[in-house]
Order: structure tokens, then C-alpha cells, then sequence
């Protein structure tokens, strides 16, 4: 089973007031070679990358209270790994987390990484290790994303992670091609700030056998955290590249993780889970949809208050009847800003609602990242 990993990370957020988050929901247009999904266009692809990255070291607007930033699943160039760490660590603000998925690459280019940062991957690379030592698969692909860290300090932290179970186009016949499966999850413990969050690719969220699954795990030991130390999963970030983003099984998994039906689940029941799908422009080679990426959302328990809305670019529900109060977005190439809410149930104002969009904007050749609204839009 998945090993989850502790680590302890230096991030001064403010206590008592909301955190901020930014979804990257740009496409990703992917083409099998040599039995990995890579990047159609990497140039083209850095490009919408970077724009993003310089719209956040800028901090226009209220971008400067940015806290998370996410990427959707293989939608950064593995070429362009080190000018995107450069970019974090010598522009971003302290206390500021990106987290993206990178194009496939071999378990022994994974490992080769994880001894170059082994530093915050110890036990990621003694789990790959021992993996390695079983059989010869240093060829297999590896599906992975990084979790970079500027901690309070201006210290850059970089931790990989690799998905731990493939979707339909990452399977194959040929078991040597087959996808690595990773072996650790990171949950983060943050202080001063005490708030705890993790990062996992797309299915890893659903994964599960006859014995016991990843969410399971996840729940299980936050629920430990709660019991020992009365503190919770505060945020859980999922990154997909996901041509069925509101596929049934995410609404049944969302239902068990809040709505307490088999057991007793503290420890996430105030967890904002938040899900980053890459646009309705992605093309995936051997995946056939029309129009079916898209729509990341961010769930929060019914217990807190957050009435039916719709509106152009988002609208509020409960996911078909589960046990949860959902932000649901578009389908189309946008970033989406939002804050993620306080740990509290209920808010005594009957006005007031847990989360708040503080903007919607879409990409323009010309202008490049400008503000959704009534009319075209205003450069941010």
C-alpha cells in the first residue's frame, strides 16, 4: 500500500484568515512516443506555463495574496523542469506552493531526480529502491508531479510524487511499458501556520482493491492527526488531466470521505478538496472525448452553508445529492482564483457564504490573461 510520508514545511500563512488558490485550468495536448505521453508542442506549451507564472511573480491585482498555486497533471514540459524552479525560487513571494504534473519520463530518469533532491525525497527514493532492487523496470513510465515549496525564508523545497495508478491510455499489454505505480503520498504539516495539506494526481484519489484503497489511507491517518493531536487534513489538491472529471466514482468517493457512512471521520471533515482538470482544448493521442475536460471544482462538507448558483463561469451544488457543497467551473482555458475557507461549520451571518471567487480570467492572444466579465474582459 501507499506509504504516506510526513514532512514538516516553514510556511507563515495568516492564522484566522482565508487562504488564497489559483487553478491553472490551460489544455494539454498529448501524443504517445515510445510509450510515453509527452507534450505535442513544448514550446507553445512553456509559453502558457509561463505566462501564468509571470502573472503570479507579478502579483497584479490581489495576486499577491496568493498561497497555491495548481497545474493540471503532465502539462509542464520535463525540458523546462529547472526554468520553472528558477522562476519560484527567485520571484515568487515566501510561503507560496505550486504544484504541477510534468510530461512522463523512465523510472531511472524518477530516480536520477529523486537522488538530485534527496534531500526532501529520502523515503520517496528508498521506496523506488526497493522497487528496483524486485526486478528489472527502470524502463517503465512514470506519471509524476512536484510539489515546490518556498517556505517562510525564501528556502525553495522540492518534493516528486508519482501517480499511483494509470489511467486507460497509461495501461498497455506489454507489461515492461506498463505505468510505474508510486509507492508515498507527502502529507505537509505547515508551521508556524498549523495547517496540514497534500497533493495527489488525479486517480490516485479513487485507486482501491479488495483489501483497502488511498483515500482510505488518507482518511485514516488524518483521522490520527485528529485523535492525537486534535488537528485534520486541512486541504487536500488534486491534479488531473481527466477526460471524465465528474465521473460517478468521484461523487461516490466525495460521499464515503464526507458523509461518515462506514465510519467516524474527523479528521477530514473540515478538508477542502480542491480538483484541477487541465481545458476542454486538451488533446489526448488514443483518448477520444469532445468536450469532456474541464469543469475543476472545489468541494467543502454540507455542514457549511453555500446556497444554488449558477452564473457563466461557475455555479454552486451538491454534486448530484452527496453530502458536500461544491464550487463548480467552466470547461474552458481559464485561471480561477478563489480563497479556501476557514475551518468552521457555519457562520453566524445569513448572509455570508464559505467561498468567494475573487476572479475569473481567460486567455486572449493579444492581451494574454485578462478578466472575465460583461463585456471583453479588463486587463488585470
Amino acid at each position: 500500500m501507499v506509504k504516506i510520508v510526513e514532512k514538516q514545511v516553514q510556511l507563515d500563512f495568516p492564522l484566522g484568515h482565508h487562504l488564497h488558490c489559483l487553478i491553472a485550468q490551460i489544455p494539454n495536448r498529448l501524443q504517445r512516443r515510445d510509450h510515453l505521453f509527452t507534450l505535442a508542442d513544448v514550446e507553445e506549451q512553456w509559453r502558457l506555463v509561463r505566462s501564468v507564472l509571470d502573472l503570479v511573480a507579478e502579483g497584479s491585482g490581489n495576486l499577491k495574496r496568493l498561497h497555491f498555486l495548481m497545474f493540471p497533471e503532465t502539462s509542464v514540459p520535463l525540458s523546462r523542469f529547472d526554468d520553472l524552479l528558477n522562476i519560484i525560487g527567485e520571484r515568487f513571494r515566501p510561503n507560496t506552493v505550486t504544484m504541477f504534473g510534468l510530461e512522463q519520463i523512465r523510472l531511472e530518469q524518477y530516480r536520477a531526480l529523486l537522488r538530485r533532491f534527496e534531500e526532501d525525497n529520502a523515503e520517496a527514493l528508498d521506496c523506488v529502491e526497493r522497487d528496483i532492487d524486485s526486478g528489472d523496470i527502470l524502463g517503465m513510465p512514470v506519471n509524476w508531479c512536484c510539489i515546490a515549496i518556498k517556505e517562510r525564508d525564501g528556502r525553495l523545497r522540492v518534493f516528486l510524487e508519482a501517480k499511483t495508478h494509470p489511467f486507460r491510455g497509461e495501461e498497455f499489454l506489454d507489461k515492461d511499458h506498463d505505468l510505474y505505480r508510486g509507492r508515498h503520498f507527502y502529507l505537509f504539516r505547515a508551521q508556524p501556520a498549523c495547517f496540514n495539506f497534500m497533493t495527489v494526481i488525479c486517480l490516485d484519489y479513487l485507486y482501491r482493491d479488495l483489501y483497502s484503497s488511498n483515500i482510505k489511507q488518507i482518511i485514516d491517518h488524518a483521522d490520527r492527526l485528529f485523535f492525537t493531536m486534535r488537528q485534520s487534513l486541512d486541504a487536500l489538491f488534486v491534479i488531473q488531466c481527466n477526460p471524465k472529471p465528474e465521473h460517478r466514482s468521484y461523487r461516490e468517493v466525495l460521499t464515503g470521505f464526507y458523509g461518515e457512512f462506514l465510519e467516524d471521520t474527523p479528521g477530514v471533515r473540515e478538508t477542502v478538496t480542491v480538483f484541477g482538470n487541465c481545458s476542454d482544448e486538451s488533446e489526448i493521442e488514443g483518448v477520444r472525448c469532445q468536450s469532456c475536460y474541464g469543469v475543476s471544482f472545489v468541494a467543502i462538507s454540507a455542514r457549511h452553508k453555500m446556497s444554488p448558483f449558477q452564473d457563466r463561469e461557475f455555479a454552486s451544488d451538491d454534486f448530484e445529492g452527496a453530502p458536500v457543497c461544491r464550487l463548480r467551473f467552466g470547461t474552458g482555458t481559464r485561471l480561477y482564483y478563489f480563497n479556501l475557507p476557514l475551518y468552521h461549520e457555519l457562520d453566524p451571518r445569513s448572509s455570508r457564504v464559505p467561498l468567494k471567487v475573487h476572479s475569473v480570467l481567460r486567455w486572449a492572444d493579444d492581451a494574454g490573461w485578462v478578466k472575465v466579465g460583461d463585456g471583453e474582459g479588463q486587463v488585470l
